[in-house]
């Protein structure tokens, strides 16, 4: 039997708040929705989801509240077969949510970070062992920049890939930057990223995602387009992050920056074909029928 890929997500967990309307509202203006639902998000928690549906065994650090929510989420994330022993609990905040409207085929979200906001870098270190034994670290922004710093410090520490995927975007420390193996902005969020820093001195290593066009990498000295998939969208909300599970996943297996891109924007494609941001992720059975549907 193949050894499964270890995959640590250390990130946010958040409850969605998914509202569908058939336009956004102008400002100042009250329109009726069509639909709503509560749908277990945040980007680490998404990225988990993610991976462990592609069949890797995935361990969590992140933070929830006491609440109802953070109690629905850990089940959640258990029932995808996430480890959730390192999620601490707390009592002095509420579990995070997303608020997100979806309209036009695309979305507009506002994050209250909650619980997200109370994990600490001493979290982190009790989690070395972990981290340790993985073949990939994924982390994002919407817990403190001291825990992303301090968790990218111990993955190099053992060796370990680390993807960062930059969002929410805000310009990042040179010294973070340097000891990441891949960044994966949007085209929005890469334009922030590198406010402070030299674009050109990184380009090998980030990776832009770019919708519907598909992802930008750097190959052979020169930038070149990966193309997305054609499919019917439905909710976009999660397409990034499962870009980001797919490919840690597809990187511990091997495959080069490449290929691992190509099954990553397959898995994204799938994604948006469902509602929620975990609800159309992908197995790897699926990815993988889907690749061999869409052959050049």
């Amino acid at each position: 039997m193949t050894k499964k890929p270890v995959i640590t997500v250390i990130g946010s967990i958040n409850m969605d708040l998914v509202t569908i309307a058939s336009r956004f509202p102008s400002q100042g203006e009250t329109i009726l929705g069509e639909a709503f639902h509560l749908v277990p998000g945040g980007k680490g928690a998404n990225q988990a989801v993610a991976a462990a549906r592609l069949g890797a065994e995935v361990h969590i650090i992140g933070a929830v509240g006491t609440d109802a929510f953070g109690t629905e989420l850990l089940r959640s994330l258990e029932r995808e077969g996430v480890h959730i022993d390192n999620v601490k609990q707390v009592t002095h905040r509420g579990t995070g949510i997303a608020s997100i409207t979806i309209s036009e085929q695309d979305n507009r979200i506002i994050v209250v970070p909650g619980a997200n906001h109370a994990l600490r870098p001493d979290d982190v270190e009790q989690c070395e062992k972990i981290i340790a034994s993985s073949n990939v670290c994924v982390l994002q922004l919407e817990i403190p920049l001291s825990v992303v710093e301090r968790a990218v410090f111990l993955a190099k520490k053992h060796g370990v890939r680390v993807i960062l995927n930059p969002a929410p975007a805000h310009p990042l420390p040179q010294k973070l930057i340097e000891q990441v193996d891949f960044l994966t902005p949007n085209e929005h969020e890469r334009e922030i990223l590198f406010q402070q820093v030299d674009a050109n001195a990184f380009a090998d290593k980030v990776i832009v995602t770019e919708g519907a066009r598909g992802v930008t990498i750097r190959k052979g000295g020169k930038q070149m387009l990966i193309p997305s998939f054609r499919v019917p969208v439905v909710d976009t909300t999660g397409a990034g992050d499962t870009f980001n599970g797919a490919l840690a996943v597809a990187l511990s297996k091997g495959m080069s920056l490449e290929d691992a891109c190509r099954f990553a924007n397959a898995a994204a494609a799938l994604s948006v074909t469902k509602l929620g941001a975990q609800g159309g992720m992908p197995t790897e059975g699926e990815v993988e029928r889907f690749l061999k549907e869409n052959e050049k």
